[in-house]
Formats: structure tokens, sequence, C-alpha cells
């Protein structure tokens, strides 16, 4: 299947990679299909491209690159949705903020997306009287931070 976008022009994916959203994105909830585009030179971060919006790719990345303590507790009915039959298939992403000084970049960790990679089925979780925030710093004096979630400023 061959996908136009604005970041990447022209893609041709292959539509069992389709990644189907049982839960969308806060604030695109029109938007349930979605692929990941990976590029070398953008690595460890992925595009979480919409198929069904051209404009609309999200940066996402393995949260814990950045926060190896990062822990997620799913209530079973919240994982239903996707369909699980091995929690070793499911991949955790956070969403990406990037401004214009790329040194004050934040993942979302209060909001990870979970991807089912067996049956491409994923949801956004809010997770809620969690220690994490929408706005975890990736960043400090220019470095990437390696460091636990609950010590990382705002």
């Amino acid at each position: 299947m061959n996908i136009m976008t604005t970041r990447f022009g022209e893609l041709e994916i292959d539509e069992s990679l389709t990644i189907r959203m049982t839960k969308p994105i806060l604030g695109f909830e029109q938007l349930r299909r979605y692929v990941i585009v990976e590029t070398e030179d953008f690595e460890p971060f992925r595009w979480f491209q919409s198929i069904d919006d051209p404009d609309v790719a999200f940066v996402i990345v393995n949260p814990l690159l950045f926060y190896p303590d990062y822990l997620i507790e799913v209530n079973p009915k919240e994982i239903e949705e996707l369909k699980v039959a091995d929690v070793a298939d499911v991949a955790s992403y956070a969403i990406v903020t990037i401004p214009e000084d790329y040194t004050k970049m934040t993942v979302n960790l209060q909001g990870p997306v979970l991807i089912n990679q067996s049956t491409n089925l994923a949801k956004q979780l809010v997770l809620v009287n969690s220690r994490y925030r929408i706005k975890h710093r990736v960043m400090e004096s220019g470095k990437i931070q390696r460091t636990e979630s609950s010590a990382v400023p705002v």
C-alpha cells in the first residue's frame, strides 16, 4: 500500500504493518491507523506516522532508553482490547516533544502508547495516580540523561 506523507513523501508500506488504535491518541481521536517509520539518522527515535492524515506524525521512543526504571502498572481490562496472549509482545513507546531548542526535549511518560506487536493493535494509556508526568526532560546540560524517572525535574 502507498501512502502520501508530509515528512517523507510517498511511502510504500506493507499493509500488514498497519497499527490500529483501539483507544486513540488524545486530541487525535479521528486518527486510528498508523505505521512506524524508522530512519537510521534519527535513532533511537521513530516516527509514528498517521495513515489517515499525511500531516500527522509523532516522534516516539522506547522510554526505557532514557528511564531504565520506567514501569507502568496496567489493569488487565486495559490490555484486553489489545488481545495480548504474551506480555512480551507488547511494546511501550513514549511520545516525544522536540521544541526548537532540542535540548529542552521532553517525553510523555504519563500517556504511553502500547502496541501489541503480534496483532498490531495499539492504544494510548492515561496513567492516573502515577508518579509520571506529561513532560519529563530527556537532556540535561546538552547531554542525554539516563536517570530514575521519579528524580527527573520538569
